[in-house]
């Protein structure tokens, strides 16, 4: 037998690694602006399509998505509805039955003819007079001008605002970025400054006889009179003048790479979470204008509360892109976050916990945890450069098993200008292995509490979060009530069970039915299809995340036939649903 490449070993190791997502291709690639019925300004130079009816006749049939009144908990579990009958000079591929998700919520479909749910958004309107007047040159055929968008103005004009996206960043902005032309004085001045100083090596070092460093903590001194010249937004803020952040007995969702997208914080939105954060985003790859990397910043006007989570190993790397963060989105900015509801940011984190060997290895994430000196200045000119916008991190209980630090660095957090933490209670070593340790996490509650003292009484904490093993209600109460937090981030509980933000708001443990949860998942298809398109490639992209999401709600184990309360980390014996849904026929395991 040939033995395998290291590479071919550490790719077939782990879970579901023979999973196969579907994937469809329209045959005919149609320009976008023809498909919203626009007229393309390339002409005939544009690469794709102008073609609509050899497009519709060449493309896959609607696909038809439920409402949740079709669902059922008896066998097929979906009910289908009669053949609608063809419209007269339609094409095949057209199914009036189905309805459009995101001309359902908008009143209009920004993919046009390119929509899999074309049925819900599609008219035949009447044929013009032929008399060689109101033929348009530009238009590819008699046939496709009889073929027309259906468009609900008065729905899409009050919507507009409740559904729009926010967080768009411009491709100009972004290109400027790449090539090093987005001006970041405020970040240039701070290095230039960092350059000045005699270089500390890394590593941890006790914390009770550490001198003071005058970058890493800046003057306390009042602030002194200015002129109105010399007064302006550009001037960076010092920690004591940020504004605290009111989050005790809030909710958190959990920043969760992959299974954390837009779509599912949405749906926890729905159940409850009061505070979100995007996806982990790499600052390097901001840097170098990642078109998979800059999406991960996007909110929907239902996240009251959010925020985007940054991971690098250097003050160079991150704190400009913090400074874009604050000119783009900031509320004092004069980008996007100006512009109103809808866009903005309400904190900036930085990952200091994630253990995966490609960021660890690169010295960020749990890595900076052994490196003090070089996260204080990574936080302090990421302080400045964010101005009014409250930054927060994310720790480990540390690298090693047995060698918990994160204690030492909470007499550091208020000079270096932290406005929240969160403590998972785990180590890097630990990965998601064992039991979270909480015991620890109320030491690093008290540090911080006798090392951050207020002057003002209506000044509140500094708040912090723990994390680790809560799945039900009850876990959530006792550990905040032990522990003295002031919240608790949900990670992998939100993940299997996104109904448990209700479960906490109401303190009660819902035996939820198969039908609603079955539901549940509709309405993450229908987000899906919402943001990331219902063309064809939006269809793909929805199924391969629908698939992640599934494989963590399939673990679900329902609470009425169970004796007691699960842990996380519990593996249940094969057991039988309460009905065919729950658990249908031929499905080894654990099903729910």
């Amino acid at each position: 037998r040939k033995k395998q490449a290291r590479e071919d070993k550490k790719k077939n190791k782990g879970m579901n690694t023979n999973r196969k997502f579907s994937r469809t291709h329209d045959e005919i690639q149609l320009c976008w602006r023809v498909a919203n019925g626009e007229v393309c300004s390339e002409g005939l130079k544009c690469r794709f399509s102008h073609d609509i009816p050899g497009y519709l006749a060449a493309k896959h049939r609607d696909v038809y998505l439920p409402s949740a009144s079709a669902l059922s908990s008896t066998p097929p579990f979906v009910s289908q509805p009669e053949p609608a009958t063809p419209l007269e000079g339609a094409p095949v591929s057209v199914d009036t039955n189905t309805t459009c998700p995101v001309f359902a919520e908008t009143g209009y479909c920004r993919q046009g003819f390119k929509c899999r749910f074309l049925g819900g958004h599609f008219a035949l309107a009447t044929p013009p007079v032929a008399d060689g007047s109101n033929q348009n040159e530009n238009s590819s055929s008699a046939t496709s001008a009889r073929m027309t968008l259906v468009v609900d103005e008065e729905k899409r004009r009050l919507m507009e605002d409740k559904t729009r996206e926010g967080n768009i960043m411009p491709m100009n902005k972004v290109k400027d970025i790449r090539s090093r032309k987005y001006p970041t004085p405020i970040t240039e001045a701070y290095l230039e400054e960092l350059n000045r100083q005699v270089d500390q090596p890394d590593g941890p070092e006790n914390t009770e006889d550490e001198p003071p460093n005058p970058v890493l903590a800046p003057p306390l001194t009042p602030k002194q009179p200015t002129t109105p010249f010399e007064d302006s937004p550009d001037v960076p803020m010092r920690p004591q003048e940020k504004k605290r952040l009111r989050w005790k007995g809030l909710t958190y969702l959990a920043p969760l790479t992959t299974v954390g997208n837009l779509p599912f914080r949405r749906l926890c939105v729905d159940f409850g979470a009061d505070i979100t954060c995007g996806e982990m985003a790499l600052a390097t790859s901001l840097l170098t204008g990642s078109k998979e990397e800059w999406p991960l910043i996007r909110k929907h006007p239902s996240e009251k509360t959010f925020g985007v989570q940054l991971a690098g190993h250097k003050p160079s790397t991150l704190a400009p892109i913090a400074e874009v963060l604050k000119t783009e989105l900031g509320p004092s900015g004069r980008g996007l976050g100006a512009l109103g509801p809808g866009n903005g940011l309400d904190f900036v984190d930085v990952n200091c916990g994630c253990p995966i060997d490609l960021v660890f290895k690169s010295g960020a994430g749990s890595a900076l945890l052994d490196a003090p000196n070089r996260l204080g200045k990574i936080l302090v000119g990421m302080n400045k450069a964010l101005g009014d916008i409250p930054l927060t991190i994310k720790v480990r209980t540390g690298v090693k098993d047995g060698k918990n630090t994160a204690h030492k660095l909470m007499p550091k957090l208020d000079p270096w200008g932290v406005s929240a933490i969160t403590i998972h209670g785990r180590t890097r070593q630990q990965r998601y292995t064992r039991l979270a340790d909480w015991d620890y996490i109320k030491q690093c509650v008290t540090a911080l509490r006798n090392a951050v003292t207020n002057d003002e009484d209506d000044l509140p904490p500094i708040p912090i979060f723990g994390g680790g093993d809560v799945y039900t209600a009850q876990d959530y109460w006792e550990n905040l009530e032990n522990s003295s937090v002031d919240g608790i981030m949900v990670a992998r509980g939100a993940l299997i069970k996104p109904w448990i933000f209700t479960e906490i708001s109401e303190r009660r443990e819902w035996d939820i039915s198969s039908r609603e949860r079955l539901d549940i998942l509709r309405k993450y298809a229908e987000y899906g299809l919402n943001h990331w398109g219902s063309d064809t490639q939006g269809v793909n992209t929805t199924r391969r995340f629908f698939c992640e999401a599934l494989s963590f709600q399939s673990r679900y184990v329902p609470l009425g036939i169970l004796e007691s309360l699960p842990r996380l980390n519990d593996r249940p014996p094969a057991f039988k649903g309460r009905d065919e849904l729950g658990a249908p026929d031929a499905v080894p395991g654990p099903v729910a």
